[in-house]
């Protein structure tokens, strides 16, 4: 006897002995069958259909009144409750990693503008600075200021580099592609990858989704350079009343979609939670030699 057949054979034994005798013990134990079930891996679907069949058998076997059949929509209702207490517990979990990733996001923007504009201002007083104290000096010692001077502008390069990599402004200020056409601008520049950005820069998202597509598109671009060594990068957001889909397609070596530690070293999990966190979906398109694409769907009602 497979496992179906064994659940639904509990089932019924136990859904018997409650329109016998109505007792809470048996609601017990429909509830700890059903649970049991849960762990295994059994649907909501499935636990109907097991009902639907016991149902059945009642039927073909008794003739059952309304009395019974009211009793044993109680009977499934409780040995529903395991999976209601999943999907709230689910629900839960989303809100909780909703708000996470609100608030490291927050906290990212506090420190990109620290870097920007903060260091950025010192930085220029410390030029400032200098200049007065080499206008002092003698010609050979200005000479030496210089080279200050240029590992100072180094400085500020590297700043403004690490500020926008933590959080863009063009991102709050513009939107998603504005901020994904500077994205694809500063990766072309440090790596020769050709980014090409597809998307209506005029529309506007609401923030939660903007930062979760954006941080997508830029570990789907990373992964590009890095592990695809792909010569160029599609990004193309399409956006409709209900929902947005960006996709991120490359030409490099793609790999085996069934090997588990590949999808991970792409870092689809936190992709994954991204998405999951707003309701969103994810799926991956790739073969070894043909290249990958990572296309993300977020409902946008309510």
């Amino acid at each position: 006897m497979g496992a179906d057949a064994k659940l639904a054979e509990r089932y019924w034994d136990i859904l018997r002995e409650y329109l016998e005798h109505s007792d809470e013990a048996s609601l017990n134990r429909g509830y700890e069958l059903a649970r049991q079930a849960m762990v295994d891996g059994c649907g909501v679907l499935e636990m109907a259909d097991v009902h639907h069949r016991a149902l059945w058998r009642l039927w073909t076997e008794s003739r059952p009144d309304d009395r019974l059949l009211w009793a044993a929509g109680d009977f499934f209702a409780e040995c529903l409750s395991p999976f209601e207490m999943s999907h709230r517990g689910a629900q839960e979990g989303t809100r909780a990693l909703r708000h996470l990733n609100e608030v490291l996001e927050g906290e990212l923007k506090r420190i990109a503008h620290a870097l920007h504009d903060e260091a950025g201002q010192l930085l220029a007083s410390v030029h400032i600075a200098l200049a007065e104290v080499a206008g002092e000096l003698p010609p050979q010692a200005s000479i030496r200021f210089e080279a200050v001077e240029r590992l100072l502008k180094q400085i500020e390069v590297e700043l403004r580099n690490v500020s926008h990599d933590l959080r863009p402004t063009v991102l709050d200020n513009l939107g998603l592609v504005p901020a994904l056409e500077f994205l694809a601008e500063k990766v072309a520049k440090r790596t020769g990858l050709n980014v090409f950005v597809t998307g209506d820069a005029s529309t506007r998202l609401p923030a939660a989704v903007e930062t979760a597509l954006y941080r997508i598109v830029q570990e789907a671009v990373n992964n590009a350079v890095k592990h695809a060594h792909a010569s160029s990068v599609r990004i193309e957001l399409q956006r409709t009343p209900s929902k947005v889909a960006c996709s991120v397609c490359d030409d490099g070596l793609g790999f085996d979609a069934h090997r588990q530690q590949g999808a991970q070293g792409l870092g689809l999990n936190g992709i994954r939670e991204r998405l999951n966190a707003l309701g969103g979906s994810l799926r991956l398109t790739t073969e070894p030699l043909r290249g990958t694409t990572i296309q993300a769907e977020i409902p946008l009602g309510g």
